[in-house]
Order: structure tokens, then C-alpha cells, then sequence
């Protein structure tokens, strides 16, 4: 799937296809689906009502890499 994103009135590319994952073990050392199944259980720990919501800056950083490897495979 392609998509064309707007940002600062320039257009962006983005490419998602099954070569994502590979792509970014490749390119980070890191295995996607272990990274989003940490994301997922970090998620559950912050739903806590007593808790404020946030996520890891860690798992922040893996939303960008897929944007890039997106944008680059675009």
C-alpha cells in the first residue's frame, strides 16, 4: 500500500508492504513484532487510573523508524 503525506507542503512517499519487518531487523538490529509486543504490555502497565498515561520514549522511537523505513522504501 502507498499513501502521499503532506508535511510542510512537501510530499512524502510512504510505502507499507511485508517487507517492512525485514527491513527494519536489517536496518535497526531489532525485531518489530518483539518491539510493538513491549509496546503493547507498556500500554496495559500505563492504563492504570492512579497512573498518568505515557509511553517509553523508547517505544516512541520505533513508531519513527517505521516512518522512515515507509518513507525510504517508498
Amino acid at each position: 500500500m502507498t499513501k502521499d503525506i503532506t508535511i510542510g507542503g512537501k510530499v512524502y512517499k510512504f510505502k507499507s508492504t511485508a517487507a517492512i519487518p525485514r527491513m527494519y531487523r536489517l536496518k535497526f538490529n531489532r525485531d518489530i513484532f518483539l518491539d510493538m509486543e513491549r509496546l503493547a504490555k507498556d500500554i496495559e502497565i500505563s492504563e492504570n487510573p492512579n497512573e498518568a498515561s505515557s509511553i517509553p520514549v523508547n517505544s516512541l522511537e520505533m513508531f519513527e523508524n517505521i516512518a522512515y523505513l515507509m518513507n525510504k522504501h517508498g
